[in-house]
């Protein structure tokens, strides 16, 4: 029996019976229902499976577990807050149709949403640079700009 390991996601404590070299995304989807986070490449190139580890982007696909025991996980379903409202790169996400068949779009928003934290208020081409590792199949870069753009506008105050 692999030992249980004890690991904070979205703000609660988990426990979870598993190897600690096992891949974070697999633990999240198959024994915690956190379905947000896409298998994507499994080589952490793609983006599918980005998480939020302490404040940081990073592909869930890659990270073992042992390596995020004592750290603080956000996934995409723990950016939504309590009352059931959107975070404010989500809803922009819905209101620039910056998706289409949707298997990027977790991986983009949790980058978007550490790059937003890190820079309120990012250029083009700031963001072009923090998504240059998430890859959307369909093409969809220019509604995902605008996307951040207009969450980055609501999260300064404007355009509520």
């Amino acid at each position: 029996m692999p030992p249980t390991l004890e690991l904070r996601i979205n703000g609660q404590l988990r426990s979870v019976a598993a190897e600690p070299d096992r891949p974070l995304l697999g633990v999240l989807r198959d024994e915690l229902g956190l379905t947000g986070s896409k298998y994507g490449c499994g080589e952490g190139q793609c983006g599918a499976c980005s998480v939020i580890i302490d404040g940081m982007a990073a592909r869930s696909c890659v990270v073992r577990l042992r390596a995020v025991a004592d750290r603080e996980i956000t996934t995409i379903e723990g950016l939504e807050a309590d009352d059931g409202t959107l975070h404010p790169v989500q809803q922009a996400f819905l209101d620039c149709d910056a998706l289409q068949c949707g298997y990027c779009t977790s991986g983009m928003i949790m980058a978007a949403t550490v790059l937003l934290q890190d820079d309120p208020n990012p250029t083009p081409e700031a963001i072009a640079k923090a998504l240059d590792r998430n890859l959307c199949r369909c093409g969809t870069y220019p509604q995902i700009v605008a996307a951040i753009r207009q969450a980055a506008d609501r999260m300064n105050g404007g355009d509520q």
